[in-house]
Order: structure tokens, then sequence, then C-alpha cells
């Protein structure tokens, strides 16, 4: 008699999770909400390229399917992306995505585009690309932040965080750091508690600043500066414009 494998009640699921990843425009409007802020449905139809209605139609399946949330203010619709668990799994696949295949660039614009985001940008609610490995590296270096036993703030690297006048809330379920795999330099940068923390202190202070309304950031003058100042990075490292 046949062997019959044991039906995992999770398959469903994940069949269904992945049915809402593989139409290319809803997997564009999850990267594009990867820079952590709520945009409108038309907003996202605009940078993806499709009609308004067929944009409001994949936001409500991507909104049902539990991958964003929405909010309404006036007669304004804003979707963001439902958390940061959701984020990192996004932020994962378009990385294994990545792995051995490289975008055709069609234009001038699209190569500047990829040159930005690989220099900084946001992940979510962290730093990533070349700035973000950078960071993280520095931190490691100056023992700040240990990754040989997953990633870990040391006791100098929350004092660090003080120094700077960085807030870390250790009201939150999720973990003051950790480690997210970065799809242009293929090594993880730091993300958590604490890589939210810094990001937003980074745009707060004007070390970082946002290039158009997506996920590219550029580093400051004073940015330059800071991050020579308070973790040893040269300039030239980083690449900024």
């Amino acid at each position: 008699m046949a062997r019959t494998t044991p039906h995992d009640p999770a398959a469903p699921r994940l069949a269904a999770l992945a049915a809402l990843l593989a139409d290319e425009t809803r997997a564009s409007f999850c990267l594009a909400l990867l820079d952590g802020r709520a945009w409108t449905a038309g907003e996202l139809a605009r940078g993806a390229g499709v009609a308004a209605s067929t944009a409001s139609e994949h936001l409500g399946k991507l909104v049902v399917g539990g991958l964003l949330t929405e909010e309404r203010q006036g007669r304004h619709r804003y979707v963001r992306l439902a958390d940061g668990r959701t984020a990192q799994l996004i932020e994962e696949l378009a990385a294994h995505a990545h792995a051995g295949a490289q975008a055709p660039v069609r234009s001038l614009r699209d190569a500047s585009l990829q040159h930005a985001l690989a220099r900084g940008r946001t992940c979510y609610d962290h730093l990533a690309g070349r700035l973000g490995i950078r960071i993280t590296d520095a931190m490691t270096e100056r023992g700040l932040l240990r990754q040989d036993t997953g990633f870990t703030l040391t006791e100098e690297g929350l004092e660090w965080f003080g120094s700077l006048g960085v807030p870390l809330g250790t009201a939150s379920r999720r973990p003051l750091a950790r480690g997210c795999l970065d799809w242009t330099e293929r090594r993880p940068h730091l993300a958590g508690t604490s890589g939210a923390a810094l990001c937003r202190h980074a745009l707060d202070a004007g070390w970082c600043e946002r290039i158009g309304t997506g996920r590219a950031v550029r580093t400051t003058s004073a940015g330059l500066r800071a991050l020579s100042e308070h973790l040893g990075i040269e300039p030239s490292t980083i690449d900024a414009e």
C-alpha cells in the first residue's frame, strides 16, 4: 500500500500568501511600502504605472491577506505594511529573488535609482544598503554590537545610544537588535528596536535625507561628519553624493 504524506494545515495558508505576492503589481506595492511610510492608492498606482482602479483592487487583496493595513483620513485611504515581521518577510524574499540575478537596466533613470538604493535606503524602519552595512560593521568593530552569537547590543552599545540621546524603548516585543539580510550587500544589517531608533535619529538629526518619494536616502555633510565622529566611518566608504 502506498504511503500518503500527512496534510499540513499550514499548506493552504502558505499557498495563499505565495499567491498574494505572485502578482508583479502587488509585489511592487509591497516593495514600495518597505520605506515604512503610509501611501495612498493613487500614489502607489502612479509609481507602478497602473490605473487607480487596478491599484485599489490589488490593495484590497493585500489588506484582506494580512500583508497591509489601511487607515482613512477624510476621503483619503492610506495603506502601509502590516508590521515589522511583514517587512522582514518582504525584504528577505527580495534578497532571495536578487541572489545571482541582476535586474536589467533599461534607462539612465533606472541606473540612477539602483545606485541610490544600493548606496543607502530605508528598509521599513531601519537603514540598509551600503550605509546600513557600514554602520553595522563600525558598531561591531567598536564593540557596540556583537554578531558572533546573533545580533546583540553590548553594554557599551547601550551606553553609546544613551550618549547620542537616542531612547531605546524596552516595552516593545520586538527584539532590541536583529540582523536583516541586505539584498544589495548580501550581508545582514542592523534592524530591530535599536535599528529603528538609529534610523529615526539619523533622519531627525539631518544625518540623512530622503531622495524624492522612494526608499533611497542620501547622507548629508553633517551626517558624514557625525558618522566619522561617532563611529569612525570614512566618508569615502559610503560613496555619498
